[in-house]
Order: structure tokens, then C-alpha cells, then sequence
């Protein structure tokens, strides 16, 4: 079949379990084909139609003609040595993303990608350097843990096909029969200014019929979009991390200039939103400590009266410096200090472990290969040289 006859025809990894069931109406099909399509792709990571046993003949015949199981082709493969796994996906158009998955003994942790590039333009982040090029797909998004699973030979397909095998109808996977257990969407672009897609997304990696993940175990990272927030509370409530960075608007409106439409009062007031219905009764957030800017005692007392009426826990992420960055990590001790301060005052607080960085896939490092269509990596430069001078 010609290239075009391949693209022509549906991707269906980008449709939740209501649009699979729409969609084999619309050809014909019961309904119930459309959660046996569900199962083969995201339990079995199957994308071979004519591996789908349980399909009719027929229906079988239909999917090759129409519909097709296509994750973004792997440019590269990067195993650092503390066992971090980085690919570089084709996504079209000159533009490559990247996933991350961070192997740890309780848990396995993807870090996926929804946008080839990033608008928001935070200050320390390699991915805004660049610029932005487009959204991904549902498909695109889905299909980085599709496509995960498929490379890390996750044990659950092996369950999977054995019970099939047996005559059983496969069910959600344990935890324990997973490689990867959670999910981040703290890779590469800003998920709420991508959101149609991002919930789809969601929704399939939560459905039984899916990846069977729990809520609890799926985190929206977000740069603040207030409304979108909001949103994400009444439609599809996750754990949720907010960028945060900074203590006040003066900073924050440097470091990440989403601030200037969403400053701290408002971000705040819809945190507290948010927690209503969220999985977890406390937001993280994430706090990248840059030497000389944000990590001063001043900062943390200044946090800590920020965030008194939020139920949360504070993420410090050393900065992983990437080059032309203009900025520094803070040393040890001044994090130690910045994390006790906090601590102290009755604030759970973290510092995330650098993992990958041999790779550049630690925190703020992923980058990709991205066609800016916006130019604001030119604005960005710009703006790092007036803060050094500063």
C-alpha cells in the first residue's frame, strides 16, 4: 500500500473506548468491537489486526482496509546509566519529541510529551529555548505509552496473551504485573494548552478497558493556566503538579511568563478549586532552585506564607543546566537549607533525585528537534540577556 493509503486510513490509538464503539457502528460492527479493540491495542499492544483472534473474519478485513495502530517512529534509543530510558520520536514535519522512563525499584514512571516545542518560554527549560511547532495528537500522546510498553516488553502483555490463550478475558493489570505504574505529563509542552487532547489521552490511560491506571497514579503537570485548570477539575481529575518556581509575582513573571495572565493569587484560588475533587488531598509543586534567584531563606518564608491555605507538598528540583542557560544550580547546601526551612514548617518536601542527566533526560533537559513557528526562542534569548544584566 502507498504512503498516502497508509495515512488515509484511521488511527486508532488516539480514540477513547465511546469513539472506538462509534466508530464500528459506523462500519457496521456491535458495539462491543470496539472495547475488543480497546483491549488488543492498550492490554496486548497489539497493532497487528490480523493477530486479533477474537475479531470475525470479516471485521479483521474491514480494520486493514480502514483503520491502522501507528505510535510515532523512534528516531533514537538512550539507556543512561542509572538504568533512564530516553527515545526521540518522529512526530512529523521536522519535529521530534521525547519520552522518559524512569525505572525505580516500586514503581516505573513515564514521562510523556504532549506539544513539539512549548509557548510558555519558563526561563530554565532547554524545551522552550527552542520554541514552539504544534500539538500532538491524542494519538501521538497515547502512543508514547503504547509505544513504552511495546519497548520495555512490559510483563502484562505477556499476561495478557496468556489468558487469552486460556480462554479468559484479560482485566486490568496489578501494579505489580506493570512495568510502567505511573504516568507524568511533564515532558516536552505545556498539557492544559493542549487539552482536547490531553483528556482524550487521559481518558484511555484510565478506562478498564485501557491501561486501567489509577487516577492517583496520572499527573497533569501544569505552568498555571488558570481556566484550563478549572477545566481539567469537573472533567478529568488527576493528581496534579504545578510549576510553580517562584514565591512572588515580580519573580514568577521572569522565570515563567505565563504569570503575567495568571499571577500567583489567581493560580492559588484555583488549586484550592482543584483539591475538591481531586484523586490526592494536596497539589505538588514543583520548584526548580536556580543559585542566586530563587533559593534564598527570603524565598522560602515568602513560599511558605504563599501556600498556607493549600494543602501541598513542595518537589525541589536541582537545576539541570542545559547550554546557552545563563543560570546556575543551586549547591547542595543552600538546597538542604531551602528544604529544612520549608520542612520545619510543616511542608512534606522532596528533592527530586537527577536522573538521566547523562542522557539530557533529567528535569527541564528534553529539547527534541523542533521547527519553531513562533519565534520565541529569539524572544527568549532576548530576555536572558536582559535578566544577566539585571
Amino acid at each position: 500500500m502507498s504512503e498516502a493509503g497508509v495515512t488515509d486510513r484511521t488511527d486508532l490509538l488516539g480514540l477513547d473506548r465511546p469513539a472506538l464503539v462509534a466508530l464500528c457502528r459506523d462500519w457496521g460492527e456491535k458495539p462491543f468491537r470496539g472495547q475488543q479493540l480497546m483491549r488488543w491495542m492498550h492490554r496486548r499492544f497489539e497493532s497487528d489486526f490480523e493477530s486479533m483472534s477474537d475479531l470475525a473474519r470479516g471485521f479483521r478485513e474491514t480494520l486493514q482496509a480502514r483503520a491502522r495502530v501507528s505510535a510515532p517512529p523512534v528516531i533514537s534509543d538512550h539507556l543512561a546509566s542509572d538504568g533512564t530510558r530516553k527515545w526521540l520520536l518522529d512526530v512529523g514535519q521536522g519535529n521530534a519529541v521525547e519520552t522518559v522512563f524512569i525505572p525505580e525499584v516500586s514503581r516505573g514512571t513515564l514521562c510523556i510529551s504532549t506539544q513539539a516545542g512549548c509557548a510558555v518560554n519558563c526561563l530554565f527549560c532547554s524545551t522552550g529555548k527552542q520554541g514552539f511547532a504544534r500539538n500532538l495528537g491524542a494519538g501521538e500522546i497515547v502512543g508514547q505509552l503504547w509505544l513504552a510498553n511495546r519497548l520495555l516488553g512490559a510483563r502484562r502483555a505477556e499476561l495478557a496473551a496468556a489468558a487469552a490463550a486460556a480462554g479468559g478475558e484479560d482485566g486490568a493489570p496489578d501494579d505489580h504485573d506493570r512495568i510502567i505504574t505511573n504516568v507524568v505529563f511533564m515532558g516536552m509542552g505545556e498539557p492544559l494548552l493542549n487539552y482536547e487532547a490531553t483528556v482524550t489521552a487521559l481518558r484511555i490511560m484510565l478506562d478498564d478497558h485501557g491501561y486501567g491506571l489509577s487516577r492517583r497514579r496520572v499527573t497533569v503537570s501544569t505552568s498555571g493556566v488558570v481556566p484550563m485548570i478549572d477545566r481539567l477539575r469537573d472533567d478529568m481529575p488527576v493528581a496534579l503538579a504545578v510549576s510553580l518556581h517562584a514565591p512572588n509575582d515580580a519573580l514568577r513573571d521572569r522565570l515563567v511568563p505565563l504569570n503575567r495572565k495568571h499571577p500567583l493569587a489567581e493560580l492559588m484560588a484555583a488549586c484550592r478549586r482543584y483539591l475538591e475533587r481531586a484523586p490526592r488531598d494536596f497539589v505538588t509543586f514543583e520548584y526548580v532552585m536556580l543559585d542566586g534567584v530563587n533559593d534564598g531563606d527570603e524565598h522560602a518564608d515568602q513560599l511558605l506564607e504563599l501556600v498556607r491555605d493549600v494543602p501541598c507538598k513542595f518537589n525541589l528540583i536541582p537545576f539541570n543546566p542545559f547550554p546557552e542557560a545563563g543560570l546556575l544550580r543551586s549547591p547542595p547546601e543552600r538546597i538542604k537549607a531551602f528544604a529544612q526551612r520549608l520542612s520545619d514548617a510543616g511542608i512534606v518536601t522532596t528533592v527530586r533525585r537527577t536522573r538521566g542527566d547523562d542522557i539530557d533526560a533529567a528535569c527541564g533537559q528534553l529539547a527534541g528537534d523542533i521547527v519553531d513557528r513562533t519565534r520565541l526562542a529569539q524572544r527568549g534569548e532576548r530576555r536572558r540577556v536582559a535578566i544577566a544584566r539585571a
